[in-house]
């Protein structure tokens, strides 16, 4: 179970209130009023938790479970053990997500403007919003209801933050527009300048960063992740795009709607990305590129030229995967034979 000191957990929840809430077929479910005090992985589960079964390589810890209800697949359906209330669905992990997320939800802002806190006069701050000791909001801000500011964060002036999002401790935001429901985590560094300038014998000469960083709804920035303004253009980070922590964004960046970008992923200036494009860890992109909707680009790929929809690439330089797969075999053969 979750630490209660860390989180706090609501229900409990019936077996019938969990259904309705996730979408979930009932099977071996002969008393719909029984709840389940909790979530938790199969392997620590006993009759009063709610768990789910998801990645085949845990059929031995779902068939051996002790948990009492269970999302699963219908194909599953009779490995299940005989006590065990299932939830049947095609996609037990997002079903499982929606029940946990009942069990413990975020927390609301409590509308709270701590008195250590610094709040220029002409910002404009929504209802029950929560900005906490040591935040500092600058002149002409737009605050949306319910955002949270946490401690030490740093919003710049004239920066606009839509309804319900959250701003991590000391995060700094600046020449930025942010939507709905976005959740910007601790340490983000969003709207500094981007990386450009005059290069020259004489020296190199800075180029005024013009441009802003424009957030679109419901999207996550991971923590000391860093997005630059644009250059003239802006920078555009799409509605549901999940960015992990310690990713580069450069400026005049454009990210599609729902791009899945991972830790340590660096994209070089003026590079678009389309809608659900997936960037595994440490992936290097190249500047000025087109990266179709729904490409997938390997962990340590170096992306040097343009990715067609729906392709998936890896290695460096990046190729189509199943090329790339057979240069590490080749490659893997070749040694064998030196030795």
């Amino acid at each position: 179970m979750a630490d209660s000191r860390f989180f706090k957990r609501k229900g409990p929840f019936s077996v019938q209130e969990i259904a309705e809430l996730t979408g979930a077929e009932l099977v071996n479910a002969p008393d719909p009023s029984r709840r389940f005090d909790d979530v938790s992985p199969l392997q620590n589960a006993d009759a009063s938790i709610l768990s789910f079964f998801d990645n085949r390589k845990y059929l031995d810890a779902f068939v051996s479970s002790s948990a009492g209800g269970c999302f699963v697949r219908p194909e599953f359906v009779d490995r299940a053990p005989a006590d065990m209330v299932l939830f049947t669905t095609s996609d037990p992990y997002r079903a499982y997500a929606k029940a946990a997320t009942a069990y413990y939800p975020f927390d609301a802002a409590n509308g709270v403007v701590s008195p250590h806190a610094i709040v220029a006069d002409t910002a404009m701050i929504g209802k029950g919003v929560q900005i906490d000791a040591g935040a500092v909001i600058g002149e002409n801000c737009e605050i949306g209801d319910g955002v949270i500011i946490s401690s030490n964060a740093v919003i710049g002036e004239g920066v606009v933050i839509g309804a319900g999002s959250r701003i991590g401790a000391g995060a700094t935001i600046s020449h930025c527009l942010i939507g709905n429901l976005c959740l910007i985590y601790p340490g983000a560094r969003i709207g500094q300048d981007g990386f450009g300038f005059a290069m020259g014998a004489q020296g190199h000469l800075k180029v005024p960063q013009l441009g802003r960083v424009v957030i679109g709804n419901d999207v996550e920035v991971g923590a000391n992740s860093t997005i630059d303004r644009g250059a003239g253009p802006d920078t555009v980070i799409g509605n549901g795009c999940r960015i992990d922590n310690l990713v580069q964004i450069g400026h005049n960046v454009e990210l599609g709607m729902g791009c899945v970008i991972v830790s340590q992923v660096g994209i070089s200036g003026s590079t678009k990305l389309g809608n659900f494009v997936v960037a595994a860890g440490q992936a290097g992109i190249t500047g000025h590129l087109e990266i179709g909707d729904g490409a997938k680009i390997a962990a340590q790929s170096g992306v040097m030229k343009n990715i067609g929809a729906g392709e998936t690439v890896g290695g460096s330089p990046a190729v189509p995967v199943m090329e790339y797969h057979k240069q590490t075999v080749a490659l893997s053969r070749l040694i064998r034979k030196k030795k």
